[in-house]
């Protein structure tokens, strides 16, 4: 992906975040108490701080699939600059008085309604749905043919733009330097955040010239430079597996997301219904046929219009 997609795409995503920062007013009118700021000062917006407790919220809220990018020294630097065009922003917000506007203070309720309901399915899902070993080594015994594969190796890479600084790294490698703090602060790739780890993998996952090498190499052995569309990469080899059936214990966290999301789907649907009892709930039924379709008109002067169906469940 482009540098520029890739900012664009962050600042589109933190320009979007909840302003959990946000100083404002109680429905009765008084100011709420602002929240504890946490770590150093990193920044200063007229007046208002950002501190590396903020930028470590900022973080933790990212995408998965954008938190690499963030690890990198230009990555958390364009984090930074969005978190101030947001202060910047919040403050001219506010001196337009659109911090106190009823439209904000109503969307401001129904997300706090939302953050509740999360918060609490979260925390009733999470306390009931676990995966025991039993229902994993059952699923895997009677999935074996699932957990095939062929020749497996573990490697490690650091990408690099250009030969001149792959020759660099290579050197440093050679005198002693640590795999992979060197591609935590050289690669471009996204995998630098936990140090060029590209896990396991089979033929056919990677690009044919860095199989090539990579499959060649002996464990714990370190290639030289090797050219791909993508740049010029060391591999390290970490691990190598022969063809067959992997083991339990080296597919427990696969089987443990593959059982997961059903299992949570059972309780969200008992939690759903235990709620229900005893509560009385009023369904209109005509009013719920009705969304969507002609706008309702006037009932007509002297006339009155029906009364809706109901349906009462308890």
């Amino acid at each position: 992906m482009k540098r520029t997609a890739v900012l664009t795409i962050l600042s589109a995503t933190l320009l979007a975040a909840p302003f959990t920062g946000c100083k404002g007013k109680t429905e009765t009118g008084t100011a709420s108490a602002p929240a504890k700021k946490q770590g150093e000062v990193i920044a200063e917006v007229n007046g208002d701080t950002i501190t590396t407790g903020d930028f470590q919220k900022e973080l933790e809220n990212l995408p998965p699939y954008l938190k690499p990018m963030a690890d990198t020294a230009e990555g958390k630097k364009e984090l930074l600059d969005t978190m101030v065009v947001r202060e910047l922003i919040l403050q001219q917000a506010r001196k337009d008085g659109l911090d106190k506007s009823p439209d904000v203070a109503a969307k401001l309720e129904e997300l706090k309604k939302r953050v509740v309901v999360e918060a609490f399915l979260k925390k009733k899902v999470e306390e009931q749905a676990k995966v025991s070993d039993e229902e994993m080594k059952k699923f895997y015994e009677e999935n074996k043919d699932k957990f095939k594969t062929g020749p497996q190796v573990h490697a490690s890479h650091i990408l690099m733009k250009s030969e001149d600084e792959a020759q660099k790294v290579l050197k440093e490698l050679k005198e002693g330097g640590n795999f992979e703090s060197l591609a935590k602060k050289h690669s471009i790739d996204s995998a630098a955040a936990k140090g060029g780890d590209l896990g396991w993998f089979s033929k056919g996952s990677m690009v044919p010239e860095f199989e090539k090498v990579v499959f060649g190499l002996k464990e714990g052995e370190t290639s030289g430079i090797v050219k791909t569309k993508f740049g010029y990469h060391i591999i390290k080899l970490t691990g190598k597996r022969p063809a067959g059936i992997r083991t339990f214990d080296e597919v427990k966290e696969q089987l443990r997301a593959a059982i997961l999301p059903s299992k949570q789907q059972e309780v969200f649907q008992k939690l759903k219904d235990d709620i229900k009892k005893g509560a009385k709930v009023t369904i209109k039924e005509d009013v719920l046929k009705g969304i969507g379709g002609a706008a309702e008109k006037p009932a007509s002067a002297g006339t009155e219009s029906a009364p809706a169906k109901k349906t009462e469940t308890k």
